[in-house]
């Protein structure tokens, strides 16, 4: 088994503790020398000073590359490109392009002018015309929740990643399978950029069941099984939550995988457990 290279997701914090949290995070992970690190940006741009300020000093921290991500959706193409330019100028060299979560008031598929980008791919043309930026997209093993079809998906994936994209990075997903049946309809599809598996550490069960209803992401049931009467017994929650995503990550690097993303949720623990298990060490 080859030790896939990792990265990891981080999201801008809010409060002096979230701060001292994510620091402590970001000096545990970056140790496991991840190929790079890559920071949130809310929808509209309602994080957008916190996404820099972050990326800054993570960047001055590790000295590791950091990406940040960046959405589109409400936000004029001019805003857009002066905020590139400002990332270019500070040394940020990759972007995570995302269209962003719809706005109540709009519905997709938009109605803009020339002042908006439309579509992910349209975007990612755009920066790759404004910088020489390094670009990962994302990808949906189970389709975005705004597509008719996972086909029809996937037909607008190779739009994004004829486009530019260096790189798509999946939702996170629990069965493997649902992630290799996704890579093999890519490569049907022609698509030859790199499917990266991303992996969602379990850190509060309900929490995430909630949120991957949200995005339509589906939990197994053996899954819940495996969760349940562990409510008010964290220690065996996280016991079981890291060897299960050791075993998914180790799954995955037998059958061919190259690279891993880890949405840490700012907590290290049971990521650091589970690329010490690949091989990563400090």
């Amino acid at each position: 088994m080859s030790t896939p290279t990792i990265s990891f997701e981080f999201f801008p914090p809010k409060t002096d503790k979230a701060a001292d949290a994510l620091w402590d995070a970001v000096a545990d992970l970056a140790a496991l020398g991840p190929k790079f690190m890559t920071v949130t940006y809310g929808a509209g741009g309602s994080t957008r000073d916190g996404t820099v300020d972050t990326i800054a000093k993570m960047k001055e921290d590790t000295g590791l590359p950091i990406g940040s991500h960046l959405t589109f959706i409400n936000t004029p193409k001019d805003q857009l490109h002066e905020f590139t330019s400002a990332l270019w100028a500070a040394g940020i060299r990759h972007i995570v392009a995302l269209r962003g979560d719809m706005p109540d008031d709009l519905q997709w598929p938009l109605d803009t002018d020339a002042e908006y980008f439309q579509y992910t791919s349209d975007f990612v043309e755009g920066l790759k015309r404004w910088h020489d930026f390094e670009i990962s997209v994302g990808c949906y093993p189970e389709k975005h929740p705004d597509a008719p079809d996972l086909s029809a998906d996937i037909a607008a994936l190779k739009l994004k990643c004829e486009a530019g994209a260096d790189r798509a990075i999946t939702q996170f997903f629990f069965d493997n399978d649902v992630y290799y049946t996704f890579r093999d309809a890519c490569t049907k599809a022609g698509i030859q950029t790199p499917m990266v598996p991303g992996l969602l550490p379990i850190h509060d069960y309900k929490n995430m069941c909630s949120f991957a209803k949200r995005c339509q992401a589906s939990v197994p049931g053996w899954l819940n099984e495996k969760f349940a009467g562990l409510e008010n017994k964290p220690e065996e929650a996280q016991k079981i939550a890291t060897d299960l995503l050791i075993l998914q990550a180790e799954d995955l690097a037998r059958n061919g995988v190259e690279h891993l993303h880890f949405y840490t949720l700012n907590k290290s623990a049971i990521t650091a457990e589970t690329c010490e298990a690949l091989g990563k060490s400090a």
